[in-house]
């Protein structure tokens, strides 16, 4: 019976990672290139079309309209585009630098061994997360042809991070040694935007 040796399946495996680069590559091209495609139909071609077009005239009070309409979605676009690279960092962070990785996190009601000493509280973390339009193209063309939606499972994983490691800060400004009956809860919001709940009992324990 012929088995692969060490060295072998570490070079199968680094062949599929670098594989699934390239896909991963190539899909984020095709994303980039589909809203350059939009945003140039929408913020040239409508613009060229109200200006230069004879037939129909289109009146000067429907061209005022059409430019407030599209000005202002692009102001909106520049703006949150502004302020997603200044909160960049923060956003993939917790408010606190580091989370308290001694801080014990469960779904019992009880630590195995140890004695609940006070009860410190409800503490929670949460967020909302979208990802952007170029990948929920990619996620809809995986709903056609079957497969994991990869780009929600990273979204999701991420949020999940993020929401618990404020959870972990907030217990942690309590004092607290655990939080017991953590749960997690997922609500749609818009689109494919999603708020990611995380919630726990926080407490002192004995020695």
């Amino acid at each position: 019976m012929y088995h692969l040796s060490e060295f072998e399946c570490s070079l199968e495996l680094g062949t599929a990672k670098a594989k699934g680069e390239v896909m991963k590559m190539l899909r984020n091209i095709g994303s980039v290139a589909f809203v350059l495609g939009l945003f140039v139909a929408l913020f040239v071609g409508i613009p060229w079309y109200v200006l230069v077009a004879d037939d129909p005239a289109v009146p000067w009070w429907l061209q005022t309209a059409v430019f407030c309409l599209l000005g202002g979605i692009l102001v909106v676009l520049l703006t949150v585009a502004l302020e997603q690279s200044r909160r960049k960092k923060p956003a993939e962070l917790p408010p606190a630098a580091e989370p308290d990785t001694s801080l014990l996190l469960l779904n019992s009601d009880a630590v195995p061994g140890r004695e609940t000493r006070k009860i410190l509280g409800l503490v929670q973390g949460h967020t909302v997360f979208a990802i952007w339009l170029g990948k929920d193209l990619s996620a809809l063309v995986r709903l056609i042809l079957g497969g994991e939606l990869t780009e929600y499972t990273d979204m999701m994983g991420r949020a999940r991070t993020l929401a618990t490691n404020r959870m972990i800060a907030e217990a942690a400004a309590l004092g607290a040694d655990a939080v017991i009956n953590v749960r997690y809860m997922t609500t749609s919001v818009v689109g494919s935007a999603a708020e990611l709940l995380v919630y726990g009992t926080a407490v002192k324990l004995t020695a």
